[in-house]
């Protein structure tokens, strides 16, 4: 019973010590220390870039350059960086992401899609989000205590119980689509919203991210009902964004740049 005292003292502080809060007010769990999120971020990044193509068209490079940096100047005076690496990978998928450490990657197959300069930031502003609220370490923080959770339940009951393993599976389950989805599309939805923040503070229509996600929408591939999604579905994302542009626009409009970029 031993091992299960333990557990039971541990959890509790894991989650006190660990409780930070996302810029959009959110409560979070984060256990791993920035500088290790960084030098993970900066690692899986060299291995991208190692294994896939890197889009060499000069024009491209300018075009995707010239949307994101105004994107990236916004971030400095919430989370301040060395400065942020952009590379445009030669992938017909229509993909962005943005890494700890400040790194970012598009897919060429992105430009189907995100059809107009401010639909592109819509993207890159969501991916940098994604890294401003520290949403990589809230999921490998979310994932270890779900699994820390298990283990606790598992020394607590018989392994010889005829249930253990239908239990087992059942809570293993109940932790995926209790917690870890839905966490998921939350942080989704932040990320969503911070990047129109920035884009609008860029000076890029936020109406536009309305529009790429009918564009996504339009592409087709089908998605899984969402309570089994990683990710909101398209409906559920653009009422959420048409409802946060009102808001937005004031900001485009005193934005004291408006970048011209064109491919």
């Amino acid at each position: 019973m031993r091992p299960l005292r333990t557990f039971v003292w541990i959890l509790p502080s894991l989650l006190i010590i660990a409780c930070a809060t996302s810029p959009r007010g959110r409560k979070q769990l984060v256990l791993l220390p920035a500088g290790q999120m960084n030098s993970m971020g900066a690692q899986a990044f060299d291995d991208l870039k190692r294994q896939t193509p890197i889009e060499r068209d000069p024009a491209t490079n300018a075009y995707v350059q010239c949307v994101a940096k105004p994107l990236t100047e916004q971030v400095t005076s919430i989370s301040p960086r060395d400065g942020w690496e952009i590379v445009v990978f030669k992938d017909e998928t229509a993909n962005a992401f943005a890494l700890p450490g400040g790194k970012i990657g598009v897919h060429t197959g992105l430009m189907t899609v995100a059809r107009t300069p401010a639909q592109l930031a819509a993207v890159i502003g969501h991916e940098i989000g994604h890294v401003i609220a520290q949403h990589g370490n809230e999921r490998v923080s979310e994932t270890a205590v779900a699994q820390l959770g298990l283990a606790g339940v598992g020394l607590a009951m018989n392994e010889k119980n005829e249930n253990y393993n239908l239990i087992m599976g059942a809570l293993g389950l109940g932790a995926q689509f209790g917690l870890l989805l839905p966490h998921s599309r939350t942080q989704e939805s932040e990320a969503d919203l911070i990047g129109l923040d920035l884009m609008a503070k860029a000076g890029f229509d936020p109406s536009e991210a309305v529009t790429l996600w009918q564009n996504m929408s339009g592409a087709g591939g089908g998605q899984p009902p969402e309570f089994l999604s990683t990710h909101p579905s398209h409906g559920t994302r653009i009422a959420s964004l048409r409802k946060a542009v009102p808001n937005a626009t004031p900001i485009y409009e005193a934005a004291p740049a408006k970048p011209r970029c064109s491919r």
